[in-house]
Order: C-alpha cells, then sequence, then structure tokens
C-alpha cells in the first residue's frame, strides 16, 4: 500500500435528477476519486476538481476555524503535559494551508516542520493563511482558539505576506519548514521534537504504514514531549451526503471496502481501540483523550460488517478523538 496523508478536502458533485440524489452524491464521489486515483498528478486533479469544480478547495470561515481549534488543542497539550521547551515541532499531513504550522510559530514554537508525500502548499495558498490570522485578529476572533499570539511573530507574517518571497523563504522566515517525504523513514534526529502532532490525517493511513510512522514518531520525539493527534473516525462520504451517517462504511466487508476505496483520499477504517493499542505497541502511553461520539440510533440503523461486530458499542460511537500520549517512561 502507498502512503496517503495528505490534508485534502472533499469532492461533491450533486444531480439535478431528484430520484438518483440519494445514490450518487457518495457513491458518484468514490467513482470519481477511484479514476483520479490512477491517473498521473492524482493530487493536483483532485484539487482542480476542488477548486474549479466544487468550490470545496478555499479556506473558508469553516475549515480556518476547524484548524485553528486543531492548533489549539495541540498548544494546549503541549502546555499542559511536556516538561521541554517549544523548541521544535513535526507535524505530519500538511495539506493546501499551512494554518497549524503558522498558529504554532505564533505560539512561539521555535522551529515547525511539516511531512507530506504530496507539495500541496503554494505562495497564495500561505498569504491566505496568513491574511486570515490577520483578519481574525483585529476582529479579536483569534484569541478564542489561541489566546497567547505573539503579536511581534504575527507582524512579521503580514510583513512576509506583502513581500515578493517564494512560498519556501516566506516558511522559513517564520522558522516553518515542509518536506515532501515518508514519515515511516526520516533522516530526522533522534528526540528532536518537543511536539509531534496531526490533523484529521492518521485516519486515512493504512495500518501497516501507521505502525511504521508510529514507530517513526517514537525515535524523533523528546522523551520530555508530547504528541497531540486530532483524528475523524468518520465515514468522510457522510460529510457530503447526508443521507448516510458516519457509521456508514462500518457495514462493508473488507472486501467490498477495497472496491470502494481510494488513494486520494483513502479511510483506513480504524476505530479509537486500534489506534491506542498501535500506540501502546510502539512504546507510547495515552495519557488524555477527548472524544466527540455519534448517536446510538444512528448506529443502530446500520448492520454492522462480521470485523466491527466485537467492539463495544462506547468505542463504535466516537467519531472523531483528540487523542495525547508520550512516551512509555523508562523506570
Amino acid at each position: 500500500m502507498g502512503l496517503a496523508y495528505s490534508g485534502s478536502s472533499l469532492l461533491c458533485y450533486e444531480t439535478t435528477r431528484e430520484p438518483y440524489r440519494t445514490m450518487t452524491r457518495w457513491i458518484l464521489k468514490a467513482a470519481v476519486q477511484k479514476t483520479i486515483s490512477v491517473m498521473p498528478y492524482r493530487h493536483r486533479l483532485n484539487y482542480f476538481f476542488q477548486k474549479y469544480v466544487t468550490k470545496g478547495a478555499h479556506l473558508t470561515d469553516e475549515l480556518f476555524e476547524d484548524k485553528l481549534t486543531h492548533c489549539g488543542s495541540h498548544v494546549a497539550a503541549f502546555e499542559k503535559y511536556a516538561r521541554t521547551e517549544k523548541d521544535s515541532s513535526l507535524e505530519i499531513g500538511t495539506g493546501w494551508y499551512p494554518v497549524v504550522p503558522i498558529g504554532l510559530y505564533l505560539s512561539g514554537f521555535s522551529t515547525v516542520v511539516s511531512i507530506d508525500i504530496s507539495p500541496l502548499i503554494s505562495r497564495d495558498s500561505i498569504i491566505a493563511a496568513i491574511n486570515r490570522y490577520s483578519d481574525y485578529s483585529m476582529t479579536g476572533r483569534l484569541s478564542t482558539f489561541l489566546p497567547n499570539v505573539d503579536e511581534a511573530r504575527l507582524n512579521n507574517a503580514r510583513d512576509l505576506a506583502s513581500r515578493n518571497l517564494n512560498s519556501s523563504d516566506m516558511m522559513s522566515e517564520m522558522g516553518i519548514h515542509l518536506v515532501v517525504g515518508d514519515a515511516s523513514s526520516t533522516d530526522f534526529p533522534a528526540n528532536s521534537f518537543s511536539l509531534i502532532h496531526s490533523n484529521n490525517t492518521l485516519e486515512h493511513i493504512y495500518p501497516d504504514v501507521l505502525r511504521r510512522i508510529f514507530r517513526e514518531f517514537n525515535r524523533t520525539l523528546h522523551p520530555l514531549g508530547v504528541m497531540s493527534h486530532n483524528i475523524d473516525m468518520s465515514d468522510h462520504f457522510a460529510h457530503l451526503d447526508k443521507t448516510i451517517t458516519n457509521f456508514n462504511f462500518l457495514k462493508f466487508t473488507d472486501g467490498q471496502w477495497r472496491l470502494i476505496d481510494n488513494s486520494i483520499q483513502p479511510q483506513n477504517r480504524l476505530r479509537i481501540s486500534d489506534f491506542e493499542r498501535m500506540l501502546g505497541d510502539s512504546g507510547f502511553e495515552v495519557i488524555e483523550r477527548r472524544d466527540r461520539v455519534g448517536t446510538v440510533e444512528q448506529l443502530h440503523s446500520i448492520r454492522l460488517s462480521e470485523r466491527y461486530s466485537t467492539y463495544p458499542e462506547e468505542e463504535l460511537l466516537a467519531t472523531h478523538s483528540n487523542l495525547i500520549s508520550r512516551k512509555i517512561r523508562k523506570t
């Protein structure tokens, strides 16, 4: 299996023929992404459709605030549990807009590294993120998400956005370094990151790759540092098709799901206990977990695949989680 941890949004295909509406939204999306996934430059093609066809690749208030919330959760986890300085952080899954890396820079981190298998960041997307930060600061909304923003750093970011710099130089001036590569095998020094974090990324990585990534995280996380991962365990097709629930994909067998799933936005369908078990096997202990859950009625509206029939109901109900962990300390 290939790696896939780009922060992609959703494609949304509409039809004007009413009899087909309940069928086409998520099934058509699955079919289109499956087709794009075998084409050259598939991530760029996906971005093209999002930007020019579905209008889904824009930094809306909703998307910006979602990323701000994630950034705030990482900062809060670090300040609560880490016993080291804000020296450096590592993000997996850069995506199109570097909202979280910029937020960590504004929150005092000296160096922020963001790794992805695809180079999706552009100069325009960096400027868009900086402008959003500037707008939210001027209206007072930024402090709701990030209460301790360094104003001097924010002014520096504004200045960078106004200068004729390329994307790499602009990010480097903020101590942010974008890396295109495999997060499961890096040349980062051991124990070099105070914080490791992700935002709706781990659910897109297949288990065999994820295990290798967690082992690499254990090698590179500072012994007194912290990991904070926001995980979206819902059926991502339900984000655009309200006729299905967040649990819809749990009704498919593994064989059926392989026919539906795609490499543009794969979904590993892991549940929260699966992530916790992998972390434990990789030398981490979970120290805090905050879940968002769906309803029992929605879960009971589908017939679970045999794979999920033995999971406790409370684990199946968890659709989103902020999972905070650290290295198991040797005595």
